[in-house]
């Protein structure tokens, strides 16, 4: 048996609307987009946008492992 995290991941998954509507891959990629500027910041202002960065992107994975598993109850 295998964890849902060896698994490779499903493209798919992240084309689906998240809970907000918003597509989980245009959350990541805005979350992403976020550190474009961050050499452009004072030094005291990354710790603030990394963690705003990392907050989206485990928002974003939190809401393709919802759906991933609503997909695998639906299979059993």
């Amino acid at each position: 048996m295998t964890s849902p995290w060896q698994q490779a991941p499903n493209p798919a998954m992240l084309v689906r609307p998240a809970d907000d509507g918003q597509p989980a891959i245009d959350a990541i990629t805005a979350a992403v987009a976020e550190l474009d500027d961050v050499r452009e910041l004072p030094v005291a202002e990354h710790v603030e946008r990394f963690e705003a960065v990392h907050a989206a992107l485990t928002d974003a994975l939190s809401k393709a492992d919802n759906l991933l598993s609503a997909t695998s109850a639906h299979r059993s």
